[in-house]
């Protein structure tokens, strides 16, 4: 039995669990691993998301525009589209411009245009909207983490990796952008 469950415990750790196994063929196939670990993780954080601000009391809002409206009301200062794109590094400013007139026209942001810049600020709703759905958080997501064998160090330590990352997958889409 113990050699059974030798060969079993081997054969998982063979296991390649990745979304596009002809991605995941020769060396680095760890690289599949991983990127399929993101594609589910990025799945569920927008999933999870809408739910938590639906519970705060807005429904109907994508997961653009919950980033874009947390990150409109992160420290009360005022933004420019610019700087939302470049915090949340997104390309595509004509999305995050999208987001920026639903959440002007639903009243959870205000804008102050200064010349040919526009300048964005959470208005007192949205701000308070970002509290319950701050509290929404806590009841619902950060007491299952504490639960979890993980600390605060290790969740930053993971944080700090992704964050490296990214910049190596932002080089590699120059690199292919030049082929």
């Amino acid at each position: 039995m113990c050699r059974n469950s030798e060969k079993t415990m081997k054969k998982a750790a063979e296991r390649r669990i990745v979304s596009s196994r002809h991605l995941a063929e020769g060396e680095g196939w760890e690289t599949s691993e991983f990127e399929f670990g993101l594609i589910i993780a990025s799945n569920a954080f927008s999933r999870w998301m809408v739910k938590c601000m639906a519970a705060a009391g807005q429904t109907e809002m994508s997961p653009l525009e919950i980033l874009v409206l947390h990150n409109v009301n992160h420290r009360n200062r005022e933004k420019r589209l610019a700087d939302i794109c470049f915090l949340l590094n997104i390309e595509d400013t004509h999305t995050v411009n999208y987001a920026l007139k639903k959440l002007l026209k639903a009243g959870l942001v205000s804008a102050d245009k200064r010349g040919k810049e526009v300048f964005y600020i959470a208005s007192p709703r949205g701000a308070e909207l970002c509290e319950a759905y701050r509290d929404v958080r806590e009841r619902c997501l950060l007491e299952g983490i504490a639960r979890m064998d993980i600390s605060g160090q290790d969740l930053r330590s993971i944080a700090a990796s992704l964050r490296a990352l990214s910049g190596q997958y932002d080089q590699a889409s120059r690199a292919a952008s030049s082929l």
